[in-house]
This record gives C-alpha cells, structure tokens and sequence, in this order.
C-alpha cells in the first residue's frame, strides 16, 4: 500500500512517499481502507519535532472509509461498516491503517467519508471547547482566532448555534467574508487592526467572556488583553509556534483571568466520552446546523504540497488528503 513516512524532523520535505505492506489489526483492533485522511496542524507538530514522535514515524491521526477486516474481540465494528478516528495511532496517511475499535466512530447515514475525515478532529475539539472546557451560553462574547481554518469554522457556527457573540479574527478580506457567511457578528483582520482595541471598541470596553486561540505565540498577547475581568483563555493550538511562558501574577493583572492548554485525548479519554462527542457533532451537521467546508483535496502521495499549503495560511476550511 501506499503510505506517507518521516525519518526526521524538518520541513514538508522530510515527508516520503514508500510502498509497504498492509497491516494486520491484532486484538480489540480494526484494519480500515481509508477513503478519506484528515489533515490537521497537530500533523505539522509531529513532522517538525514539536510534538516529539520515535522515528521512523507514520503521519496523520484522522480518517474515515470503511471496516476491512477486525481484530480479536472487536464487537463494536464489523466488516464493512463505515468508520472514523480521530485519535490515531499515528499514520493516518496510508491506504489502510489499523485502529483500536474503541477509539474509532461509526458515522450516522448520510455522512460523506470525505465529511468526516475532514470534520472529526475538528469537529470534537470544537464540541469539548465550547460545551466542556468553558460552557459557553447564550448573551456571552466569545472570541475566535483563525476564523476560517478547520476548527475556527466549526466554532463560530456552533457557537452561534448557542447564541453568544462572536468575534471572529482572520488574515484577510476573502477570509472575513467566509466568517461574516458563518454567522460572525465582528471580524477583525489582525494583520491591520489592533485585536484588543477592535475587542474592547466591540464589547463596550468590557472584553470577551472567553478567547478561543489556536494560533498561540503571534496572538497571545492580544488575546490576554482581550478578557473580560474573570474571562477564561482557553489556547488550543501553536499555529505560529508554542505560546510563551506565563507568570501568575500575568493572569492577576490582566483581570484575575484564567488560561487553559486542553487537548482533545483529555476530553475523549473514556468511550462514553468519545461516542458522545462525536455525537453530538454528528448531530448538528445532519440537521444543518454545522456546515463542513472541505476547502481542498490532495492526493495522498502529495501530503509535502498540503502542509506547506496549511503553514502558509493558504487554506480555507479542512483540507483531506485522498488516497
């Protein structure tokens, strides 16, 4: 099968296209033949070195396609049902791919493989953010960096789908557009407004309940400077590189505030939470309520072109890659 593999850290570069044989799932596991592969900025973290991976190392953690054979005591798939994961293990970017059961999803009818791939990872993180890390309710201000990326996209419209505010930062007019069409009621184009000024110009002066940030050193500041007294930062990503370093007394003065650096594992760690996350995601895009915008597809063997394309900010929405 075809699969995508790194041998060391670095650039899009390192990612190498090999022929290797299909795996076979061992107990509580599910081979899967990918029909879709997510790709999400916690790919690029890997590759770099970032998030620290044992080398040589598959890539990617989301797809979706279909149940091809079950490992020893799998009861929770059969063959050829249709299946999604999320949470890896890593090499994702393959053909086929084997899974524990338990940490995978069957997607309701209805649900494009494509869809899934390119919202399950997205789509979660956004579930346990909003209703989870800080159960965001109506009347409430939330603030959202990278609007028209993957998880942005989802945030806004389900956050709005809450009935709080929301203001909505991103890099450029065409990516202001897709937010104002998602229901944002503020953009700001950080690169030539002042995020706080426009926050608090917006908000009466007060700033907003909670600031969802996934882009982390190159926003963090203004984002600090954003909150309400008491407002939660919740930063969940390291999209131009890992946020500093925080004294306490930082948190005080900014308005006794509070910070998070959640990830997705912690809140999905059990089955019950799993199933019920992506439940509830599920449930929202097949009523319309969460609309999924697959920006871009690449073929798998170009996996190099889709990331210097993510780290560019030159996409819009998810991207999958197509094997």
């Amino acid at each position: 099968m075809l699969a995508i593999r790194i041998e060391q850290t670095g650039g899009p570069e390192v990612l190498k296209t090999v022929d290797v044989p299909i795996p076979e799932p061992g107990p509580g596991q599910v081979l899967v033949r990918h029909q879709a592969v997510g790709l999400n900025f916690i790919d690029t973290y890997h590759r770099t070195g970032l998030y620290p991976v044992r080398m040589p190392s598959g890539l990617g953690m989301e797809a979706a396609g279909t149940v091809e054979k079950v490992g020893d005591g799998v009861t929770r798939f059969q063959v050829g049902d249709p299946i999604a994961y999320a949470s890896g293990p890593l090499g994702a970017y393959a053909e086929f791919h084997v899974t524990s059961a338990d940490r995978a999803v069957k997607p309701p009818p209805g649900i494009d493989p494509k869809i899934a791939a390119a919202v399950l990872l997205k789509g979660m993180t956004a579930e346990f953010l909003v209703r989870r890390c800080f159960p965001l309710q109506a009347g409430q201000t939330a603030l959202v960096h990278a609007a028209a990326g993957g998880v942005g996209q989802i945030l806004v419209q389900w956050a709005k789908h809450i009935g709080a505010t929301v203001i909505a930062t991103v890099g450029s007019e065409d990516k202001a557009e897709v937010a104002r069409n998602l229901g944002a009621d503020h953009v700001i184009l950080y690169r030539d407004q002042d995020v706080p000024a426009e926050v608090r110009k917006t908000t009466d002066g007060k700033g907003v309940e909670v600031a969802y940030d996934s882009v982390g050193a190159a926003t963090f500041e203004g984002t600090l400077a954003s909150l309400a007294r008491r407002g939660m930062f919740v930063s969940f990503g390291n999209a131009s590189g890992p946020a500093p370093a925080v004294q306490p007394l930082q948190l005080q003065r900014a308005g006794s505030v509070f910070l998070t650096r959640p990830t997705l594992y912690d809140y999905t760690a059990t089955q019950a939470e799993l199933d019920d996350s992506a439940g509830a995601l599920f449930d929202l895009i097949v009523k319309g309520v969460i609309k999924v915008e697959v920006g871009q597809t690449f073929p798998l063997a170009q996996a190099a072109d889709a990331h210097r394309a993510l780290e560019a900010r030159e996409t819009v929405g998810a991207t999958v890659l197509a094997p």
